[in-house]
């Protein structure tokens, strides 16, 4: 059957006297503004995802890894910043990747302690209005848009937490990590608070106010480590994952006994 003047077909759709564009055309037109749908909840699900599988593809060969937190604001010669630089290379020595968030501070620190360390040195920096790109020291760096991605990234990858003094953002991350062992989501690993000093006053009010009034249990004291010397932190991840490696090695099969045969 001939195609009449003004008639549009699709698959076995015929429509007549009606004007329709082609969609290769509308999807290749740039719009003469911002689509409405950018900022639409799909679309962020859609980011999301893709951040996601982003990240899982990154990290997904980086091996072991300790996470480090602390505060941004500190510079060398700030006796944390040092800490923070030997305990991350005495790491990188042993064998594990350092993660942090990317920035300055106690993360450039770590960063940098890792490359001396000859490990693999990771930044997962966050988009924010008045936040730093990447430190110099970063090896492997990916950009967030989204804090729960980028938290997700840090717990994932990590075999440890050491927690250097810091701010709002520090506290987050402790915290965090604490309820996630605590409520079973994550299995128990080392979360080490690094500076005795800082931490007494957190550590001292969490055993008087919060386990005396019974709002945590005495063990969930234990999911703490409050220390100021770098072998010994290091010790407690190695320990600890070299006790997490033994325990996932398939069990030998005893051989039975001629008496359970007969």
């Amino acid at each position: 059957m001939a195609k009449e003047a003004g008639e549009q077909r699709t698959g076995g759709i015929v429509r007549r006297g009606v004007e329709r564009k082609i969609e290769d055309r509308k999807l290749l037109e740039r719009p003469e503004t911002a689509p409405e749908f950018l900022e639409s909840d799909p679309w962020r699900v859609l980011r999301i995802q893709a951040e996601f599988v982003a990240g899982f593809d990154a990290l997904a060969t980086v091996g072991p890894a300790v996470t480090f937190f602390g505060s941004a604001r500190v510079r060398p010669p700030d006796p944390m910043y040092d800490a923070a630089r030997a305990l991350a290379a005495e790491l990188a020595r042993r064998g594990f990747a350092i993660i942090t968030g990317g920035g300055p501070g106690t993360m450039e620190a770590a960063n940098r302690g890792a490359r001396e360390g000859h490990g693999l040195s990771v930044g997962l920096n966050i988009e924010l209005p008045f936040e730093q790109g990447l430190n110099e020291y970063v090896n492997l760096g990916i950009e967030f848009h989204y804090f729960f991605v980028r938290k997700t990234m840090f717990v994932k990858y990590a075999e440890a937490f050491v927690i250097f003094p810091g701010g709002f953002g520090t506290m987050d991350e402790l915290f965090e990590a604490l309820t996630l062992i605590q409520t079973g989501k994550i299995v128990h690993f080392p979360v080490i608070m690094f500076g005795s000093d800082y931490w007494a006053g957190l550590q001292q009010w969490i055993r008087d106010r919060v386990l005396a009034e019974a709002k945590i249990s005495p063990e969930d004291l234990d999911l703490m480590v409050v220390t100021d010397d770098i072998q010994q932190a290091a010790d407690l991840v190695q320990q600890y994952y070299q006790r997490k490696v033994l325990e996932a090695q398939p069990k030998e099969r005893a051989e039975p006994k001629k008496s359970d045969a007969q």
